[in-house]
């Protein structure tokens, strides 16, 4: 189930109505986010925006930002150039998916807002940074930081809420909506816990580089 149950006290219209999305196709999809070290291979190659910075934090294993959703378009392509496989960002519908990893929850563990300092880097935790990927429990699929320490770019086209027949097999929803912005997802290390729900979602232009913004990689499964 996409989006906000009624009983969610912090829900928004933007995650309205609730609703039922079926994944048509296997998926893989990345452990963390990207990181620094992998972005630094691709600017390497020749194949990735050079001088993007990593505000002082370091690089190595800390993920990815100051990165636009062009930029991580640019990346997934170079990858698949390098790998021979299908390499993309996820679809919004995909990043919920993984986020709950099975849970209906306001986030995919068990428990409150109480102990989610043990799974994300937040504004009460993060000391004004973001952290090297993986630090953290990673929920029940084994992905770490789907709550907190960037924002994630995924495919879709910004929509004000899920009216007017959004996809409901897993794929990305570019028709229709605002697509000089697209989404992004699972909030960040200032963001408040609940911009760090599952169900949470905002939008950037496809220009902007934040300190607070990065991505993770995706990947169809064929037989």
């Amino acid at each position: 189930m996409m989006g906000s149950a009624k009983d969610d006290k912090d829900r928004s219209d933007d995650e309205e109505p609730q609703h039922a999305v079926t994944i048509a196709n296997p998926f893989a999809v990345s452990k963390f986010e990207v990181t620094f070290g992998e972005w630094d291979t691709c600017v390497d190659y020749g194949d990735c925006a050079q001088n993007v910075s990593a505000a002082g934090w370091g690089r190595g294993r800390q993920p990815t930002i100051n990165v636009s959703w062009d930029d991580a378009k640019r990346y997934v392509e170079w990858l698949s150039r390098m790998t021979g496989k299908a390499y993309r960002l996820l679809s919004e519908s995909e990043w919920e998916y993984v986020a709950r990893a099975g849970t209906t929850s306001t986030y995919s563990f068990d428990g409150d807002e109480s102990v989610l300092g043990d799974f994300a880097w937040y504004d009460l935790n993060s000391n004004d940074r973001s952290h090297p990927v993986g630090e953290k429990k990673p929920n029940a699929f084994g992905l770490y930081d789907m709550h907190g320490n960037v924002w994630e770019w995924v495919e879709d086209c910004w929509h004000d809420n899920y009216l007017n027949n959004p996809p409901i097999n897993g794929s990305a929803w570019i028709t229709g909506g605002d697509c000089t912005r697209r989404v992004v997802r699972g909030g960040a290390w200032n963001y408040v816990p609940d911009a760090l729900r599952s169900a949470n979602r905002s939008a950037d232009s496809t220009g902007l580089r934040s300190l607070n913004l990065g991505f993770r990689v995706a990947r169809t499964l064929t037989p």
